[in-house]
Formats: structure tokens, sequence, C-alpha cells
């Protein structure tokens, strides 16, 4: 079903891209930048392409909430880590990644607040 409808999203991305492409540069398109002058401009005569580009739109705008909502679907529940399978290393006592210096270190059994190491 993905497939499916990433090969029709990808056909209305290039047939979307081929119509507007083929539209003229002024006022042809989606009724912007036409005039008839004025405060207030006119609207364009809506063309056979104008509407076009508008059914492709939408379905373009459909297939990738689709394709959105199919992906998700596909993935709740389990993380990209999981799927790798690869486990994550643990931490152990002797890392020695630990830069030395002024270090703060709990006090022994106590749950007092940490404080600085004393040379």
């Amino acid at each position: 079903m993905e497939n499916v409808v990433l090969i029709i999203h990808l056909l209305l991305a290039l047939g979307l891209i081929a119509v507007v492409l083929m539209q003229r540069s002024e006022g042809g398109g989606l009724g912007m930048g036409g005039g008839g002058g004025g405060a207030v401009p006119g609207r364009s005569a809506a063309t056979a392409l104008g509407k076009l580009t508008w059914i492709l739109g939408a379905a373009f705008l459909v297939t990738s909430i689709t394709l959105t909502i199919i992906v998700a679907q596909k993935s709740s529940g389990a993380s990209v880590i999981d799927r790798l399978g690869v486990t994550p290393p643990a931490a152990t006592q002797d890392d020695t990644s630990i830069p030395s210096g002024d270090l703060l270190l709990p006090p022994s059994d106590s749950d007092a607040p940490l404080v600085p190491l004393s040379d």
C-alpha cells in the first residue's frame, strides 16, 4: 500500500512541476500577479492549466498526508535504535574517559549534597 501511494505521489509531483512550468509567468498561474489595475485587481479567468494545477496540488497534499499516516502507524512504538538492532554500550566504573580535575564527589552513604573534591 505504501509503495502504491508513493508512486502516485511521485507521479503527481512530476505532473505538478510540468503543469506549473507550462503556465504563463504573469497572471496565468493560480490567479497571481495578473491585473485589471486599480486598488483591487480583478480576478483573471481560470484557465485549464490553472485548474489542473489546483487539482494536482490538492492530490499531492492528500498523498503527502496519507504517506505520513502510513509511516507513523508502521513505526508506532518502535525506536530507530530498536530497528538498527544495536545495543548501546553500558557505562562502567573503570571508565577512563572522565577528565580528571576538580570533580564533585558525593559524601559517603548520605543524602548530603555534592561537595568539591579537595586536594
